[in-house]
């Protein structure tokens, strides 16, 4: 894989873990979501006059992408009311990279080598095992949290699988993904509204610096693997974007001096082994 992309997509999920360490406005799953996605947005109509529209061929891709993305919002709110994170989580974003390579292989004709297989199994599973802390009990996860994590997985890999195509369809892969968060902060506005009514809007009202500081980094590290899903495998990059729990956990040791136990050294040499295999491909 090529250095620069495998470094920009790194990149990208430690601004995607800084970004979940440092935003701790106080607000409800669904406030935070709004805000993050209408900040995003007005950085992102900031952009479009620089960037220009995506190719027409894109649109439908974009179009669908913003649709799914509101799918995977509301299941993620859903299965976090369902069961607990420390469960959920894993569930949701380990399960989704290897659900992508099952669909790009199948769908795109990416065919990855041995060495790309095997780097995205080691990093899902040190995902799924630095994710879940070793101290959870995951036989008293039930069956409705159980699925709604593995359906927001699923909207993971469509999303994933349609930008990567609409991208490389667009002409400018930043043109894409300015149209992109440009249609999803209206849209999950509505559908706030629908859920909540005016009672979300107020809730977020006084925010505004941390619903564009968080905005800015939820768009900055997005594009970013948008551009790398036109120059290297969906899958690959998909992967790579989960990485982003290991600098959770290091921010974690580091920051709020949580402890570094034994499970947690074992899930981040598994995600170097994967790392390393990827870099490989």
């Amino acid at each position: 894989m090529d250095p620069l992309v495998f470094a920009a997509v790194l990149l990208a999920a430690a601004c995607h873990a800084g970004w979940n360490a440092t935003i701790k406005g106080g607000l409800d799953p669904l406030a935070t979501t709004v805000l993050i996605s209408i900040g995003a947005a007005v950085v992102a109509a900031a952009f479009l006059p620089l960037v220009g529209l995506p190719a027409r061929d894109a649109w439908p891709w974009c179009g669908a992408s913003v649709l799914i993305h509101l799918v995977y919002f509301a299941a993620l709110i859903e299965s976090y009311r369902a069961g607990d994170m420390g469960q959920v989580y894993p569930i949701a974003r380990g399960s989704a990279p290897l659900m992508t390579a099952v669909a790009t292989t199948a769908l795109v004709d990416e065919r990855l080598s041995l060495a790309g297989w095997s780097g995205i199994i080691l990093l899902v599973g040190g995902v799924m095992l630095l994710s879940l802390r070793g101290g959870r009990d995951v036989t008293r996860l039930d069956s409705k949290a159980i699925g709604f994590a593995l359906f927001t997985a699923v909207t993971i890999c469509a999303y994933s699988v349609v930008d990567g195509m609409g991208a490389r369809r667009a002409g400018s892969a930043n043109a894409y993904s300015a149209a992109l968060f440009v249609g999803i902060g209206p849209v999950m506005a509505v559908y706030a509204l629908g859920r909540r009514g005016r009672r979300v809007m107020a809730a977020i009202e006084g925010h505004w610096r941390l619903g564009l500081a968080g905005g800015t980094l939820q768009l900055g590290s997005y594009a970013v693997a948008i551009w790398a899903m036109t120059v290297a495998p969906i899958a690959i990059v998909a992967a790579l974007r989960e990485t982003s729990v290991l600098f959770g956990a290091l921010i974690a040791i580091l920051f709020l001096k949580e402890p570094p136990r034994a499970g947690r050294i074992a899930a981040a040499l598994m995600i170097m082994v994967g790392l390393t295999l990827i870099r490989l491909y």
